[in-house]
């Protein structure tokens, strides 16, 4: 079993709403507005199996809503897509997928680690 390490946690974690950036310009059809709970899921890789960890959206932008510290710079599209990069010292993952109204899916991936994040929207 690997121990978690902080920058394995936060890129995970990030990675869960692994999620952001879209060229488009928010449009009328979406609101994504709000904290969000991502769970990232390492299929490939020795990172740690699971993480969960919040996220909040600010108009086209993810913001950390956690208390780990690390840098993730992404955009929501009014469609929905998403594309997130994240780092936390030398290390970097990236992230894409896609919300809806209440949920979302997609993929990520940094070094030799990888899989799926799933994402729910909070009150």
């Amino acid at each position: 079993m690997t121990t978690a390490t902080p920058l394995r946690s936060a890129l995970a974690a990030a990675l869960g709403l692994g999620l952001f950036v879209a060229a488009a310009p928010v449009q009328a059809t979406g609101n994504f507005d709000g904290k969000w709970s991502v769970v990232i899921v390492t299929e490939k890789g020795d990172c740690d199996r699971a993480y969960r960890y919040p996220i909040a959206i600010r108009g086209q932008s993810l913001v950390n809503a956690g208390d780990t510290s690390f840098d993730i710079s992404g955009k929501v599209g009014g469609d929905g897509a998403v594309a997130v990069k994240i780092s936390y010292g030398d290390k970097h993952a990236s992230g894409s997928g896609r919300l809806n109204g209440t949920s979302g899916e997609g993929r990520w991936s940094g070094g030799a680690c990888a899989g799926p994040w799933t994402a729910e929207r909070r009150q």
